[in-house]
């Protein structure tokens, strides 16, 4: 199966893909939405996104939680971001804790694969930790 764990930060979706949970190699590993204020922008980065998908054949999604309140808390932004992702009509979306992230990272010794940005490791681990 092929899964896309992302992490959303600020104004972008961090993206990884793994297939069978191997690490596949992408061209696109961020996207970003320029401006949530502007519509154009905002169905900029749904095409952006559904194409990605498209050429990645991605059949699930993974998306790592933030807090809603307090110190850690996600921006307006981000939610917006989950909003559009979840929104997607081509496959199903999931939302993992980052509870079950550190849970998992301890459980199993973790080997980043070389060709994965330290920028990318937070959705490498979402991916990685699915129930798929």
């Amino acid at each position: 199966m092929i899964i896309c764990g992302i992490e959303i930060k600020a104004k972008q979706a961090i993206l990884v893909v793994l297939k069978d949970k191997d690490f596949c190699e992408i061209k696109v590993k961020k996207i970003d939405l320029e401006n949530d204020e502007e519509q154009l922008s905002i169905r900029e980065f749904c095409n952006d996104f559904l194409v990605f998908l498209k050429e990645n054949q991605i059949e699930k999604i993974f998306i790592k939680k933030r807090a809603k309140k307090g110190t850690f808390s996600g921006g307006a932004v981000t939610f917006k971001i989950e909003a559009l992702i979840q929104l997607n009509p081509q496959t199903s979306v999931e939302l993992v804790s980052s509870q079950k992230i550190n849970s998992f990272e301890k459980k199993n010794e973790i080997l980043f694969p070389k060709e994965l940005k330290k920028y990318q490791e937070q959705a490498y681990l979402t991916a990685l930790c699915s129930d798929i």
